[in-house]
């Protein structure tokens, strides 16, 4: 045995060393998120004096790719809105369909411009084109604040009415409460949701409690006109196109607000080979967006003390792929502890140990997002409380998809969207 017990002492000493480090990393970057946790529960919104809201005209872009089956649901849920119907203009980029999307779209209501690039694809682009061919064919006045949805999405009868609430309060970026179509179709629907629950409930509203930023969840958010061409149109084409915008307005200082009363819902993945897929790319995108900008958002953090940038550098700060590393690593030396005849017991109940931890850190976050979200998630009480032990299953499959990522070369995949229901139908839960 080329290793003496002593040498062997010291190594794990190493290791052990090594996991407290990446212990206290984590605690200290991420520990102002308890306070995100705490802020809906001890600080209220003070909201100003009620006053009759001017009515502004709204552009609705809707970037759309082979999405047959639920364009038509959406724009139909645009249509029943309860703000003033002449004030909504619904627009739609048919980007690199093969199918009748835009068809569809035209008969539904929307004016369509259908986009053909093969070599520029993903969100950003079809966004940016969409503003291009809004600004060649309307006067820049025209348009007050531009919504951005993706097809397979569904509002509320007062999403546009209550967005425009907080938009007459001057806030010129805002984003909005994240529900989903099919909560209750299996673990891995009820897992995204759940995030996205979470996300909208302790991370956006309690940044608008705590007074500071926001962040773009992928859809279902407002932008003002202004800013749309202060930027030129769209400029944002890593393949996490709303997380880019979001650290782009953290840099700029721009406060991004969140309307709670703005409710829409969306489709999430239901088979793992999308879901993977779909991570994978996120995750990718997630490596772009922290290349380009993390340095500037740390000297933003120093030279304007800004909390926002902060939180954004937190957000993108490859929180995964360090866990991945630190799990490998204790289990390469587990494995290389059983392979030389050493005790390695105390270090896989170490490893154990964090496990378990983690297992139960997510589904605490879980729990206490089904409890107090519990009427606005529409399914069976069975499920509500079933999906949250699969939950942390379902954020620990992270774990490799960001270590794909670091290897993989990611190129934009579309996500297919079969949930054809009604406004009516996801709220009964059907």
């Amino acid at each position: 045995m080329f290793f003496a017990l002593e040498e062997y002492s010291l190594f794990v000493q190493i290791l052990l060393v090594f996991n407290i480090a990446m212990s206290a990393i984590f605690s200290i970057g991420y520990s102002y998120q308890v306070i995100y946790l705490l802020a809906p529960f001890v600080l209220k919104k003070r909201e100003m004096p009620a006053a009759a809201p001017r009515i502004y005209n709204y552009a609705v872009l809707i970037p759309a790719r082979n999405e047959s089956q639920v364009i038509e649901q959406l724009i139909a849920s645009i249509h029943r809105q309860t703000y003033p119907k002449e004030n909504i203009t619904i627009f739609v980029a048919a980007d690199n369909c093969s199918d009748d999307t835009a068809a569809i779209a035209k008969n539904a209501g929307a004016r369509v411009w259908e986009r053909f690039n093969k070599k520029q694809v993903g969100k950003g682009y079809a966004l940016d084109f969409l503003f291009g061919k809004i600004f060649e064919s309307y006067a820049q006045s025209d348009f007050d604040g531009f919504f951005v949805f993706d097809a397979d999405n569904l509002l509320d009868e007062n999403y546009i009415a209550e967005m425009n609430k907080t938009f007459n309060r001057g806030h010129k970026i805002i984003t909005s409460y994240r529900n989903s179509k099919n909560y209750a179709e299996n673990w891995l629907s009820a897992g995204y949701a759940l995030w996205f629950l979470r996300e909208s409930k302790f991370m956006n509203n309690a940044r608008m409690l705590l007074g500071t930023s926001c962040a773009i969840s992928g859809t279902g958010f407002l932008v003002s006109a202004d800013i749309v061409l202060k930027n030129n149109g769209w400029p944002f084409f890593t393949l996490t196109e709303d997380i880019e915008f979001s650290v782009h307005n953290a840099i700029a200082g721009n406060r991004i607000m969140y309307c709670k009363a703005a409710i829409f819902y969306d489709e999430q993945p239901v088979t793992f080979r999308q879901s993977w897929d779909q991570r994978l790319r996120w995750a990718k995108g997630f490596y772009q967006v922290f290349g380009k900008y993390g340095a500037v958002l740390i000297k933003t953090m120093i030279k304007k003390r800004s909390f926002c940038a902060f939180d954004m550098f937190m957000t993108i700060w490859p929180a995964a792929t360090f866990t991945a590393v630190t799990m490998l690593f204790n289990l390469a030396v587990i494995a290389f502890s059983f392979a030389l005849g050493f005790d390695a017991s105390a270090i896989g109940g170490l490893f154990a140990s964090a496990v378990i931890t983690l297992y139960i850190l997510l589904f605490t976050i879980a729990s206490i997002t089904v409890a107090t979200e519990w009427k606005r998630i529409h399914c069976q009480a069975f499920l509500k409380i079933a999906y949250l032990f699969a939950f942390p299953v379902f954020m620990l499959t992270y774990i490799p998809i960001a270590m794909a990522a670091l290897f993989r070369r990611v190129e934009w995949k579309p996500i297919a969207h079969n949930a054809v229901k009604t406004l009516e139908e996801v709220r009964r839960g059907i």
